[in-house]
């Protein structure tokens, strides 16, 4: 979804265990959000292609090879974020007896509306790279793709099922696709939608077809 402000609370930080980072994580964390905030910050002036990794490197303060250990690709540095293990621990703790796409579309209402509030000018650019620049699509749809095998694991714990079998792998990975289109769908349509109600629209077609 979205980058992590460092000082901003996330809304589903109180679903994940009660333990406190250690230094080095939390000097991990910081230069991860150092590169990010860098690299927005020069492809909002100079555009995607002309910002460099090593002008990133230079702006965050590390060196070329410290952002490559972070984000293998430049790609990364635009897609990746730290609310999947969030949104995993969120989604666990929700009642057993909730329907799933209600509990989907709980967790995702409370990413996105922080997204919204405190990092809409990175959600502009990511949608608007989403939608010009190739090589960042495709590596997103290799992210989404990583993101739904974990939410098989999700799925198949609250259905009782395999995570591996094949209705399991489709209402997950369909759901994920269906996020990445409905952000492309926002982005094309020139951002003028409420992007929450479209997430709606689209768990409510999801609800109408997926069933387990």
């Amino acid at each position: 979804m979205a980058g992590m402000a460092a000082d901003t609370p996330h809304p589903l930080a109180d679903t994940a265990p009660p333990r406190r980072p250690g230094l080095r994580e939390r000097k991990k964390l910081k230069t991860r959000i150092a590169i990010r905030t860098a690299a927005y910050r020069l492809i909002a002036e100079q555009g995607y292609e002309a910002a460099t990794v090593e002008q990133i490197a230079e702006a965050a303060e590390v060196s070329p090879s410290t952002v490559f250990r972070y984000f293998p690709a430049k790609e990364d540095i635009v897609i990746t974020d730290e609310y999947d293990p969030l949104m995993e621990s969120a989604l666990r703790a929700r009642p057993a007896d909730e329907p799933l796409v209600e509990s989907l579309r709980t967790v995702v209402t409370q990413t996105l509306r922080h997204s919204l509030a405190h990092e809409p000018e990175e959600m502009l650019l990511r949608s608007k790279l989403l939608t010009e620049v190739p090589a960042v699509r495709a590596r997103m749809m290799e992210s989404m793709s990583v993101t739904g095998l974990k939410l098989c694991e999700v799925v198949a714990e609250r259905t009782g099922r395999h995570a591996d079998e094949l209705e399991v792998r489709v209402v997950s990975m369909g759901f994920v696709a269906a996020l990445m289109e409905t952000t492309v769908y926002w982005a094309e349509h020139g951002r003028q939608d409420d992007l929450l109600a479209l997430v709606d629209r689209t768990l409510d077609t999801l609800n109408a077809g997926f069933r387990l």
